[in-house]
């Protein structure tokens, strides 16, 4: 297994500065969260000066280009592993979906990702120990990540200029965020957003691709054909496990975020559904999409309907996956279909109706009965952060109130 003890930040620290850092990690005996030994947990350390020293970068093995940034370098801090200490998975097996019922739970979550009749599930209690799985499918590279302390599920194509890049983690937060990096230019990527933020690449978009977060019942019941990642990884973790335990709750302060970047409008936990539409974001608060079911709003001109779904737990809970807490699930989607603008109400458990044409529709956004039967919803990029991470890199975020 990789080292996945704490570490100073391989970014630039004066000497003294460093040797203070790595003693009050030490002296404080920082724990961050609970659960196995073993495991990816975050660690303290000092932020890093705007002013690079050459031999502290050489020192950390990097060739990245540090004299081309986009964010202040002093914005990132040591997670605690090295680089690729949390180890990506380069080489994805998988099985299908009576396989996969054999070690997911039916609450389980699972991140979905489509390409016409075919799909894939990612299980977050796979994903938690890796956070990067560099894949193919639907005639594409893609990047399938997850970073634990923001609750962030980005899925992405992995090609720039013509060529494909492997993605692997820097060991690096930046707002609490995964820093990726890649192995073509060492350019550092910010997870969550998908841009390059350091080196050569610097200001490069990665292309963000449609995915869900769908419990494993409803992923094997809506794509009865679909695939699986593997536990084969060719790595030893204990899949099904949290290392993480405990660390959702939602009034707990967010880890290695400066304090200033805590947007009191939410709880910093609370997870939100995040709805972007070219420069703009609107946000849907889970407590109140669980109240309601169904909520519908606008960006960028654009009309969008989020539903929820109880029914499928938190991978950040309890120290096992399977036993931790309802949380739901959120998809948004674009209300235009055929010439017209839907309305969406909750249909009880059965899922939604719309106003229109009475039709019924699922969490995928596809209507099972009616006049529409059979028919699909566009998706609308939008993801299930914490609310802390939202206001840190969308500061501008527009929350929707009912």
């Amino acid at each position: 297994m990789p080292d996945r003890t704490a570490h100073a930040s391989c970014l630039t620290l004066k000497p003294l500065v460093l040797i203070a850092a790595v003693v009050l990690v030490v002296a404080a005996g920082v724990a961050f969260v609970r659960g196995d030994s073993n495991g990816p947990k975050p660690s303290a350390s000092a932020s890093a000066d705007n002013s690079l020293n050459s031999l502290s970068v050489a020192a950390a093995g990097w060739k990245t280009d540090f004299h081309k940034h986009s964010v202040p370098l002093g914005e990132f801090s040591s997670g605690g592993p090295p680089r690729d200490g949390i180890a990506p998975i380069d080489d994805p097996k998988f099985v299908g979906i009576a396989a996969g019922g054999r070690f997911l739970s039916p609450r389980e979550p699972v991140v979905a990702v489509a390409a016409g009749n075919k799909a894939r599930a990612y299980p977050l209690q796979i994903l938690t120990w890796h956070e990067i799985v560099n894949d193919s499918f639907g005639g594409r590279p893609i990047g399938v990540t997850f970073c634990p302390l923001c609750n962030s599920s980005v899925v992405f194509d992995r090609r720039v200029d013509g060529r494909t890049l492997r993605f692997g983690t820097t060991g690096n937060l930046r707002n609490s965020d995964l820093v990726m990096w890649d192995d073509a230019t060492q350019s550092w990527w910010q997870q969550l957003t998908g841009e390059a933020v350091v080196g050569k690449l610097t200001g490069t978009k990665l292309r963000l691709l449609d995915s869900q977060i769908l419990s494993w019942k409803d992923f094997a019941a809506r794509y009865p054909g679909g695939q699986v990642l593997s536990k084969d990884t060719g790595f030893d973790r204990p899949y099904g496990t949290n290392p993480y335990a405990g660390y959702d709750d939602v009034n707990s302060p967010p880890f290695a975020l400066d304090k200033g970047k805590l947007d009191d409008r939410l709880p910093p936990k609370l997870r939100v559904s995040a709805v972007t539409v070219g420069r703009q974001t609107i946000v849907f608060p889970f407590d109140r999409l669980a109240k309601q079911g169904v909520m519908q709003g606008e960006t960028s001109g654009k009309p969008v309907v989020v539903f929820f779904k109880p029914g499928l737990v938190s991978a950040l809970d309890r120290s096992k996956v399977a036993a931790g807490k309802d949380v739901g699930t959120a998809a948004a989607f674009d209300r235009r279909l055929a010439g017209r603008t839907l309305d969406f109400r909750r249909a009880g458990n059965s899922g939604y109706r719309d106003t229109q044409t009475g039709s019924l529709w699922d969490i995928t956004g596809r209507a099972r009965s009616g006049p529409l039967a059979g028919r699909q919803l566009d998706p609308v990029r939008h993801d299930e952060q914490f609310w802390f991470a939202i206001a840190a890199f969308y500061p501008r975020a527009r929350i929707v109130a009912g």
